[in-house]
């Protein structure tokens, strides 16, 4: 059996750089990105009016923290999945498997006729 990649001969590997500080830094950048709209929203629920207004006050508070929070994880996960493509791009070049085409040999005709 094949193994599943092999490297190309030759090939280097590139130095980390930024993107690895990045990954790093990303689950403290999650955890402070969810807690503050959350403290955000306890604190306009514990300083508001209980009036109409102040439940409303209350009440827009959370959904804004909900929306700021959502957004915030769906940034960090694209923004890991961006460090991940890079990390895995800066790797060993590898041999990919041999694809045959099935019509190879007229656009190999094709060429030497041009």
């Amino acid at each position: 059996m094949k193994p599943f990649h092999t490297r190309l001969p030759g090939s280097r590997r590139e130095p980390p750089g930024f993107e690895r500080i990045l990954l790093r830094r990303l689950p403290g950048l999650l955890v402070v990105g969810t807690l503050l709209p959350a403290l955000y929203a306890l604190a306009v629920q514990w300083l508001a009016p209980h009036t109409a207004a102040g439940l409303h006050d209350m009440q827009t508070a959370q959904y804004t923290a909900i929306g700021v929070v959502l957004f915030h994880w769906m940034a960090v996960m694209m923004t890991s999945l961006i460090c991940a493509i890079v990390v895995v791009m800066k790797g060993h070049a590898v041999v990919a498997d041999a694809y045959p085409l099935p019509d190879a040999e007229r656009c190999e005709r094709d060429r030497l006729r041009r």
